[in-house]
């Protein structure tokens, strides 16, 4: 796949290092995870109600990385579950954990701004924190929408806005502003820690979802329980500060 997008590019090589980091060695604790949780918090779903009932539902990931995510949704009744990642080394971890627990997941090597399958072919697009922050706006809810059936649905989890205003561009998330809004929607890493993210505000990302046939059905703020503690790897935010202020965003959206 040498024919991506420079920030595809750019964030396939960075996840590549992270999974070696971090992400592969938590996988199988995540994939032997019982109940479906969102964000770095680890919020219950049955606290949150994001998501449809799952019972019988085809259901593509969007930026599916090692695809404990996508593993939960099959559990919860699923019946059909396809993760998309360009990330070949996620796409080994998940592999590995779905060969160990015998879920029936399916994953295909391709960025989110491009899947190669069939228009409406599924009843359910999800990302957490997958496409939803790491790929061009348009041009994956564009996927997003091809890829559902009339009457699906699409449910993302972002980085909230108010804390990517408030992120620096070094360090830990503040309490000001640190950034003007207008400068979310494309983000830039430095070399210490390289990535492109996209974080449009909420009327930006509204229009986007309304230009590609969606209706907005629900925004749900997610702050850090009482209980969180700091995550031991996305350290940016501390609880301290989630508990005052949603550092998370769980948008659902039904394609009309």
């Amino acid at each position: 796949m040498s024919d991506v997008p420079a920030h595809v590019a750019i964030n396939r090589d960075a996840w590549t290092a992270t999974n070696a980091a971090y992400t592969d060695a938590v996988a199988h604790e995540k994939w032997a995870k019982m109940q479906i949780t969102w964000g770095v918090w680890h919020v219950p779903e049955g606290e949150l109600r994001a998501l449809p009932p799952m019972e019988g539902k085809e259901v593509i990931e969007l930026g599916c990385g090692t695809g404990y995510f996508g593993a939960w949704l099959r559990r919860a009744g699923a019946a059909r579950v396809v993760g998309v990642d360009v990330t070949p080394a996620q796409l080994d971890t998940a592999r590995r954990c779905e060969a160990e627990f015998h879920l029936g997941l399916e994953f295909v090597e391709a960025s989110a701004e491009a899947v190669p399958l069939p228009d409406a072919s599924f009843d359910l697009a999800v990302s957490e924190y997958g496409a939803s922050i790491w790929c061009e706006p348009s041009a994956w809810i564009g996927e997003a929408a091809r890829l559902l059936r009339r009457g699906g649905e699409l449910v993302f989890l972002r980085t909230s806005t108010v804390a990517m205003l408030c992120m620096p561009d070094t360090g830990k998330v503040t309490t000001a502003l640190q950034r003007p809004q207008r400068a979310l929607s494309r983000i830039e890493w430095g070399e210490d820690d390289p990535g492109v993210e996209f974080h449009p505000s909420a009327g930006e990302l509204l229009r986007i979802l309304r230009q590609n046939g969606f209706t907005l059905s629900d925004i749900i703020e997610v702050y850090a329980p009482d209980s969180a503690a700091n995550h031991p790897y996305y350290d940016h935010v501390p609880a301290q500060w989630a508990r005052q202020w949603p550092s998370e965003e769980i948008w659902r959206a039904s394609r009309v």
